[in-house]
């Protein structure tokens, strides 16, 4: 009997103490948190598919100039659409800035501000916001074009910028349903929502 009591207190000091309830809810989010950003990672690489950041980027980039040139042709609204331009600075690939940053981009400047300056009657004035996105991709300092472009700060600009003409959008057309009903509601309102898609996709990414 009494080797038969000292055998079950062996095997029940053997048994391992339960975790506790904190440590298993941390153990459970750090799971959660590696599971996500595999996730993310994998979406990257499913870029051609729609998903990765690459390809979102540019979905955001077009949908800005889209309705730049819509706001300098036959979309008539008080928006702050200049806010565009910065918009399409933070946003546009970085093989298209290089490019306009580069040589071919002081060219197209050179030439915007020549009409400018010596035929301002041939100067079409939906030319005006193309031509201050071009001189802006030009001489815009390095800590704006490089360091803050790569970094969350750009991101949370482009946010800013699309939460701004989303809601302000909304307000002109009377309310959401409208602004998906009025002519052109649906190109405008589905452009403005691209415009957030990036930095909430990119801000999830960069916090993961």
């Amino acid at each position: 009997m009494g080797r038969s009591m000292e055998y079950l207190a062996m095997k029940t000091d053997q048994v391992p103490r339960p975790s506790s309830a904190e440590e298993l809810l941390s153990s459970d989010l750090q799971e959660l948190r590696i599971a996500a950003k595999k996730l993310a990672n994998d979406a990257i690489k499913l870029g051609g598919v729609g998903f990765g950041t690459g390809f979102i980027k540019w979905m955001a980039s077009f949908a800005a100039i889209y309705l730049l040139i819509l706001d300098r042709t036959n979309w008539k609204t008080n928006m702050l659409t200049s806010l565009l331009v910065p918009y399409i600075f933070f946003s546009l690939p970085h093989g298209i800035f290089g490019m306009l940053r580069g040589e071919v981009g002081k060219w197209i400047a050179f030439v915007a501000v020549v009409l400018k300056l010596f035929f301002p009657r041939h100067f079409p004035d939906w030319l005006e916001m193309p031509g201050s996105l071009i001189l802006l991709l030009t001489v815009a300092p390095g800590f704006f074009a490089v360091t803050l472009r790569g970094n969350w700060i750009g991101i949370m600009i482009c946010l800013v910028i699309g939460c701004y003409l989303l809601q302000e959008h909304i307000r002109a057309t009377g309310g959401f349903r409208n602004s998906f009903t009025q002519s052109h509601g649906i190109s405008n309102t589905m452009g403005i929502i691209l415009l957030l898609v990036y930095p909430v996709w990119a801000l999830v990414l960069h916090f993961l």
